[in-house]
């Protein structure tokens, strides 16, 4: 757990660290549910679920402090799994970790002026949910204000039907029927879904999708990318070298 003199102070540091561990949330609640779910198990103890700043998560008891040094997630998330059909107990801890998210944020923003705790939520109030990505469901979204026109969405080796598909694909007046077929694809590192104003990747290895801005791939850099390699599998290979 973070330090006091090692926390995040400014907007942009904190929204960072809100990011990395909803990343880790995202997870734990979608690609690696499986997982999450047998983790939680009603014999045990209260158990909480936590993401971390380093974009993992953890499924474990509180913290022993008191007070503790953050704000601590639900608690006890595992005595309802039983008792509840999956779907509904999944949102509802989607619901309590999107509580938790928030409170460890604005706890690390208490000293953030008025103008400053307003961007930040701002910022916040971009990315979806996590109940919203549990669920499907797709937060409204304001009406552009220009029309955007042609947009590059996605760069990779593949498409999203599995075909063979040039490293780059513009949009043209077909990419309402494109969003519609990939509306549940959702951003391996944010969690959002699919919107065809944005750029997409897609990894050559685990094959998940995220934002470019996400994984900080521009259409121009994916051009010269033959196949690319997300943060996430980029790491397990380190590690197992």
């Amino acid at each position: 757990m973070a330090s006091i003199s090692s926390s995040p102070r400014t907007v942009e540091e904190i929204f960072k660290d809100y990011t990395a561990r909803r990343a880790g949330l995202v997870r734990a609640l979608t690609f690696d549910v499986d997982n999450f779910y047998s983790q939680c198990d009603p014999e045990k103890e209260n158990l909480c679920l936590y993401g971390h700043s380093n974009e993992l998560w953890e499924v474990t008891l509180p913290a022993e402090e008191v007070p503790p040094e953050l704000p601590e997630p639900a608690l006890g998330i595992n005595f309802a799994r039983d008792g509840m059909q999956r779907k509904d107990w999944l949102s509802l801890v989607a619901v309590h970790s999107d509580c938790w998210l928030l409170s460890v944020s604005f706890y690390f923003g208490a000293r953030l002026n008025r103008n400053e705790r307003k961007r930040l939520f701002s910022m916040i109030n971009d990315l979806p949910s996590l109940f919203e990505v549990v669920t499907g469901r797709k937060p409204v979204k304001d009406k552009p204000s220009v029309d955007s026109g042609s947009k590059l969405v996605f760069a990779s080796q593949r498409s999203l039907d599995g075909q063979a598909k040039n490293n780059s694909k513009l949009m043209d007046e077909n990419y309402g029927d494109e969003e519609d077929e990939h509306g549940e694809t959702i951003c391996g590192t944010c969690g959002g879904t699919y919107n065809s104003d944005e750029f997409w990747i897609g990894c050559d290895i685990c094959e998940r999708w995220y934002h470019g801005k996400c994984v900080k791939i521009t259409p121009a850099k994916a051009e010269s990318i033959k196949h690319y390699k997300c943060p996430s599998c980029c790491t397990k290979k380190g590690r197992q070298q």
